[in-house]
């Protein structure tokens, strides 16, 4: 099984590591696009906080099926 990544702010991904997570933090939305292009490896889910799914936007799309991604309920 591969990793479980949360990407976003600090405040809204730091406590998914307790529950075995790999939190990401990205703060700005080119931060979030930098950092959504550095995935690699063994991840097989990412959950985005609301905004940065937001700062994805349509390059959610560019990544058809691997790995999922999810956006966390604000």
């Amino acid at each position: 099984m591969g990793l479980v990544v949360v990407l976003g702010e600090s405040v809204r991904v730091q406590d998914y590591s307790f529950a075995g997570a790999v939190p990401i933090v990205a703060e700005t939305p080119d931060e979030v696009r930098q950092q959504w292009a550095a995935l690699e490896g063994d991840v097989s889910l990412v959950i985005l906080t609301p905004s940065a799914a937001a700062a994805l936007g349509d390059t959610l799309l560019v990544r058809a099926r691997e790995p999922l991604t999810v956006e966390m309920v604000s």
